[in-house]
């Protein structure tokens, strides 16, 4: 798709909310060093923003999401469907809502599958990418589109990651904040899972240093790899006991196997799927890349500790959310990083046994806070 040319203002024709656009952003200097001449991000937009520009709304996606928040005039539901929509928590009748694929992705924006100047994708020669780094140039997007101030900054898992870093880097434009499922600053268990994802990825033989573009296979095996861990640590033991117990895919005999392949337990089967799913629509570049950025995750870089880093949040309103059952980020997190806020406030808790993705699949338990906190006028 090609790129529309930037307005001072979204002129939103009909037929646009939630279709992916394109806007050049410029050149930028990376945080840990690396350079691109241009970088291109990916968005998708819902609702009208009001002639004051007070009503904008971020939505930021998590680490294999996407700008497809939610559906609108596209053909495809969206992550987040009925809780960003019309009349829905994030209202769009009432509120301009904009989510950005993050550079170094594979949804849009400029990324390692992308072309160089010369025609070449990138491949290992594209930076690391930082959360701040992605913030950044998100902020640069929403200048292009005449916005100063937002209404709320949302996002959940690295979504809250990058939430929580823009206003921390902005704190001047962002009214309300709302983090879910995340945290300040990676624990060494968070970076441990994500070390074992990376090198699944670089180990594959098809990995090529990250330039496989033009041989004949992908690191699909490897990707499926850090996805099948991955998924472990986005679900609940209880869930995956009550949903697979010990049962056997049908048809299939996970024990006895001696003349031919071994059959696969029902949880297998679905790790097997997860990791398929994933291969089909996701670069193990970026994977490696965002994976990165949420390793290297820490508000607190470039300040004199997390509580300075936090403090320019004085005049912003915070919502701390964290899921029941979450074993990757732990709801005792999310109290640390609600205990250090400058304005002290409880966490309100999704209650879900699914584990760490109930911020995607429970979110409408926090309508009513939200509602009350965010967005009731």
């Amino acid at each position: 798709m090609a790129s529309i040319a930037t307005t001072a203002t979204p002129q939103l024709a009909e037929g646009q909310h939630g279709m992916m656009r394109r806007s050049t952003v410029g050149e930028h200097h990376f945080e840990f060093g690396g350079y691109l001449p241009e970088v291109e991000l990916a968005y998708e937009t819902w609702g009208t923003l009001d002639q004051t520009g007070s009503n904008a709304v971020l939505v930021m996606h998590a680490l294999t999401g996407d700008a497809h928040v939610a559906q609108g005039d596209a053909h495809t539901a969206g992550w987040w469907d009925g809780f960003v929509g019309p009349g829905a928590t994030i209202d769009t009748n009432k509120y301009f809502v904009l989510a950005v694929n993050m550079v170094g992705g594979c949804n849009g924006s400029t990324g390692p599958s992308s072309l160089d100047e010369h025609g070449v994708p990138y491949g290992s020669r594209f930076p690391f990418v930082t959360i701040k780094d992605s913030v950044r140039l998100e902020a640069r997007l929403a200048k292009q589109l005449g916005i100063s101030t937002w209404h709320a900054v949302i996002g959940g898992s690295m979504g809250g990651a990058r939430a929580l870093e823009y206003a921390v880097e902005f704190p001047e434009q962002v009214k309300n904040l709302v983090v879910m499922a995340s945290c300040a600053q990676a624990t060494a268990e968070q970076i441990a899972f994500a070390q074992v994802q990376t090198q699944a990825i670089r180990l594959d033989p098809h990995f090529h240093g990250g330039d496989y573009y033009t041989q004949d296979a992908r690191p699909d095996a490897g990707l499926g790899l850090a996805r099948r861990l991955a998924h472990i640590t986005y679900r609940s033991e209880a869930e995956l006991e009550t949903r697979f117990g010990r049962k056997p895919q049908p048809g299939e005999q996970p024990t006895g196997q001696l003349d031919g392949p071994r059959g696969r337990y029902q949880v297998e089967s679905y790790l097997d799927h997860q990791a398929t799913k994933l291969a089909n629509r996701f670069d193990a570049n970026s994977y490696l890349l965002l994976t990165e950025a949420l390793m290297s995750h820490d508000v607190a870089r470039g300040h004199e500790s997390l509580s300075a880093a936090l403090a320019r949040l004085q005049q912003v309103n915070v919502v701390v959310a964290a899921v029941s059952s979450d074993r990757l980020y732990f709801p005792e997190q999310s109290e640390k990083l609600a205990a250090t806020l400058p304005t002290k406030s409880p966490v309100h808790y999704i209650d879900s046994p699914i584990g760490h993705d109930g911020f995607l699949t429970d979110a409408s338990q926090l309508d009513s806070v939200l509602r009350a906190l965010v967005f009731s006028h």
